[in-house]
């Protein structure tokens, strides 16, 4: 079987690496024969991050080489795209350029509010329904939750399964918790587009720092401002990020509730739960299906909430103990329930 594998980014994206990028080993070594095109390079989304945008020719470019790659399509059995083969083109554009081979569309972000709450009038007007065209063409949805799976089944998918994001926990080891953490670290995961939440724990932490020590790690954001707090940050690799949260002592999900937030799959979660990591996370979106109140973590509503729970397992190290020991059961159920 040869598939077309359309990626929005490179590996160095943690959305196309964990859908896609993670599982090509296992289906090439079931005798799919799979070539991979990502519209945005490694490279290219670098440059975003350090300068602020693609640049226009830079942009023209890719999608030059994706329509070349939609024109390939004949020599496959189906195309396997991350939510959209052309981002910000009408529909019936893409679903030409596929012409009546299969295609599988996977989501794990709800990108549909990009088109049907976006700002502009004209874009909502133009192409508020691109998404849900595409869902209905497509030969399977594949959705990280409920939230994204219901999106695709009321657009007419005719067939849509909830595949959630997941890690390959032969990469993660479990740290090794012990009462004695002279200073325990918080750990925050994740890229310059989302270090935005962090901003919701800027009171919290402040008021905590005064009489709790600690350290939050921050991995792969940028421009982080946490007055009063001990902050240490550090660079993404893919080589060490399961170790750079394995050091860690809580892992905190801060997310504003809201539709595009809803799509989101919990991904920092299941990482530090993998890790054996107690956590404290927004009631919002999957982060309700991952967490376990009371049990894995907990669930923070308010700045109160915040503040409470991380105090209650800053605390008490054998509460951390406990409830990191249970992720890891929680993560391995997920992927069973899945397989």
């Amino acid at each position: 079987m040869k598939v077309l594998v359309l990626p929005r980014y490179g590996p160095q994206a943690a959305s196309s690496r964990l859908r896609f990028f993670q599982f090509l080993p296992a289906l090439q070594g079931a005798g799919v024969d799979a070539v991979v095109s990502p519209l945005i390079g490694d490279d290219l989304l670098l440059r975003k991050y350090q300068r602020g945008g693609y640049g226009p020719g830079r942009l023209a470019a890719a999608y030059t080489r994706r329509i070349r790659s939609l024109l390939s399509r004949h020599r496959f059995d189906l195309v396997w795209i991350e939510k959209e083969a052309l981002p910000w083109l009408p529909a019936w554009f893409e679903k030409r350029l596929l012409g009546d081979v299969p295609y599988v569309l996977d989501f794990d972000d709800a990108i549909f509010h990009n088109y049907d709450r976006n700002s502009s009038r004209l874009v909502r007007t133009l192409l508020g329904e691109r998404i849900d065209e595409l869902m209905a063409g497509a030969r399977l949805v594949i959705a990280g939750n409920s939230y994204l799976a219901a999106r695709a089944r009321r657009a007419g998918s005719a067939h849509t399964q909830i595949l959630p994001t997941v890690v390959d926990l032969e990469r993660y080891a479990l740290k090794v918790l012990t009462d004695q953490v002279v200073r325990p670290r918080i750990v925050w995961i994740g890229s310059p587009s989302t270090t935005q939440y962090l901003s919701m724990l800027i009171e919290p932490l402040a008021r905590i720092a005064r009489t709790h020590a600690f350290t939050l790690r921050v991995i792969g954001g940028t421009r982080v401002s946490m007055p009063g707090v001990d902050l240490e940050t550090l660079a993404w690799s893919a080589d060490t990020e399961a170790e750079a949260i394995r050091e860690c002592d809580i892992g905190v999900m801060p997310l504003i509730d809201s539709a595009w937030e809803k799509g989101k799959c919990a991904y920092k979660l299941i990482q530090y739960m993998a890790c054996g990591l107690p956590t404290i996370a927004s009631p919002v979106g999957a982060n309700c299906e991952v967490t376990v109140d009371g049990r894995t973590g907990y669930l923070a509503a308010s700045d109160a909430d915040w503040t409470a729970h991380l105090e209650v397992l800053l605390s008490d190290a054998a509460l951390r103990r406990r409830m990191g020991h249970a992720g890891p059961d929680r993560d391995e159920g997920r992927l069973r329930s899945v397989a």
